[in-house]
């Protein structure tokens, strides 16, 4: 018995307990509505507090409110709005500024796109004789090239080769004919020098 007295007393006390600081609370959040500061929000919830209550004659409910509180909350809504439409205003214009930003970004990634195509195909290709071509196939005739050339300068070193000893072998004979016709001559200036002689001796011996 107790026991259940006891029970029943703390919850008494702890139900006086809520409601004291529900109230408290209530108070403070009331204390804390202004007509001049707050949010629109908080300034209607003031009126709402503040406003009083009467029963017309057709036994309806109606809320008295004070004019000049309307005037005060309709000057606060109409700097509300303005503040609003400005700020709507500068971030129109913040947008419309970004939306041309973006559009030059894309114009400046487009060329850049643009020249680095331009670099990659001037990088993979070679210009050869005024036509653009691949460095593939400029390797190829380059190496085609180099290699006839070759071939040319290796098949004129054998003909010059070839020449260089025909040549030879030709002054070789020529200097034999020359050495041969030498030896003639002196051979045949002899046997006019003997028959010269042949000649007088019997020039002489006609004379005596």
């Amino acid at each position: 018995m107790k026991f259940l007295t006891k029970v029943i007393v703390i919850l008494l006390v702890t139900f006086s307990f809520h409601s004291v600081n529900a109230q408290a609370n209530d108070d403070d959040e009331e204390d804390k509505l202004s007509l001049n500061s707050g949010t629109i929000d908080s300034q209607f919830e003031y009126i709402f507090k503040k406003s009083g209550n009467f029963k017309g004659t057709n036994g309806q409910n109606y809320e008295a409110v004070k004019y000049s509180w309307l005037l005060t909350l309709k000057s606060h809504v109409l700097d509300s709005l303005k503040t609003t439409y400005e700020k709507l205003e500068n971030s129109e214009k913040v947008v419309g500024n970004q939306v041309k930003e973006i559009e030059d970004l894309k114009t400046k990634l487009a060329n850049t796109q643009t020249n680095l195509e331009q670099t990659d195909s001037e990088k993979n290709n070679m210009a050869l004789l005024g036509m653009q071509t691949s460095k593939t196939n400029y390797n190829v005739i380059m190496w085609s090239i180099i290699a006839a050339l070759l071939a040319f300068l290796l098949f004129f070193i054998y003909k010059f080769k070839g020449s260089n000893s025909s040549t030879r072998e030709a002054k070789h004979k020529l200097e034999e004919v020359e050495t041969e016709f030498e030896e003639h001559r002196r051979n045949a200036l002899e046997r006019e020098q003997k028959v010269r002689r042949q000649l007088q001796d019997e020039l002489n011996k006609h004379k005596s």
